[in-house]
């Protein structure tokens, strides 16, 4: 026996509506999966921002100490030779 058209209305009724909370249950599903992605991007953008910066810190104060010792040498060879251009004065003040 096969079933009426009213019958077979009701089951597809039926089958639209279980259709309709499925969608519902995947487009929350979908909000929460953003939303948890959202969150943790931010956190590692927080996490990027924070090591770029610690790094530029450090970055800064290696170019100094290097800028300090480039100075400090060429100071010293500048000086040595000063020094070896005025050895004729140096050795008749002291020879």
């Amino acid at each position: 026996m096969m079933a009426t058209t009213p019958e077979r209305l009701g089951i597809v009724e039926t089958k639209v509506q279980n259709l309709e909370g499925k969608i519902d249950e995947l487009k929350e599903d979908v909000r929460e999966g953003h939303k948890d992605l959202k969150t943790q991007l931010e956190t590692m953008y927080d996490a990027s921002c924070s090591q770029h910066a610690a790094l530029a810190t450090e970055l800064n104060s290696l170019k100094r100490e290097k800028d300090k010792w480039v100075w400090f040498v060429g100071g010293g060879i500048a000086l040595l030779g000063w020094l070896s251009g005025h050895s004729d004065k140096f050795m008749a003040l002291f020879g």
